[in-house]
């Protein structure tokens, strides 16, 4: 979106903008418009494009009455003419109002810095990922998952899947570790699965009797290996 406030222009340091005002003051303001020119090309501010058509229209201006200045034999403008004054008047203003718009460019204020990650929350949300990943895997190839022992913290194993527990297979020491509920409420759930298989944890909450207020945690740590 394009930026309507106060102009931005390059400032990583005081002096990154010292050729603005050697082009304007070194060119007796015929070329104001270059350093409002560039500083609309760089930071896209409508403030900085109208400064740069303004000075280009009053240099034009400059240009024309410098081409209508009498000039003697010799080609040299002869002083006294009303348009050479005008012009030497533009001129003047050209080099002075550029100067002092120029004065009124700021550079951009830093960004503020990016806040740093807990890496508590980093260690956490890495752990989800890895579970939501391990539950896809499981889902796709349940060989593959028994395998890897995916959600069965109770044997040995070198695959990480972010703390998971099968709640099809694990027995109920691991499922109160994992989803930190009673014994009782995973012994519920071991007794609740005995000659079945759950495809869904939604349809293990109706069999077992377990309380909801616990239902969320099961939920973020549970996979159901077929």
């Amino acid at each position: 979106m394009e930026q309507q406030g106060p102009p931005l222009v390059e400032g990583r340091q005081p002096g990154a903008r010292w050729w603005y005002y050697v082009v304007t003051i070194g060119t007796a303001g015929l070329f104001a418009w270059v350093p409002f020119l560039h500083a609309a090309i760089r930071h896209r501010t409508a403030y900085t494009r109208w400064l740069a058509v303004i000075f280009g229209a009053l240099d034009l201006v400059i240009y024309v009455l410098l081409g209508m200045t009498p000039r003697d034999a010799e080609g040299n403008a002869t002083g006294g003419d009303t348009i050479s004054y005008v012009g030497a008047l533009f001129a003047l203003v050209a080099v002075i109002g550029g100067c002092t718009l120029l004065a009124s460019l700021r550079p951009p204020a830093a960004p503020p810095p990016a806040p740093r990650a807990d890496p508590a929350i980093m260690t956490v949300l890495a752990a989800r990922a890895r579970r939501d990943e391990a539950r896809k895997l499981a889902a796709e190839d349940a060989l593959l998952a028994r395998e890897l022992r995916i959600g069965r913290p109770d044997l040995p194993r070198d695959y990480d899947d972010g703390g998971l527990v099968d709640l099809n297979n694990a027995p109920a020491t691991a499922i109160a570790e994992v989803c930190s509920i009673p014994p009782d409420a995973a012994e519920a759930i071991v007794a609740a699965r005995a000659g079945r298989t759950f495809t869904a944890v939604e349809e293990l909450f109706v069999v077992a009797d377990v309380p909801v207020e616990l239902w969320d945690r099961i939920r973020d740590r549970a996979v159901l290996v077929a």
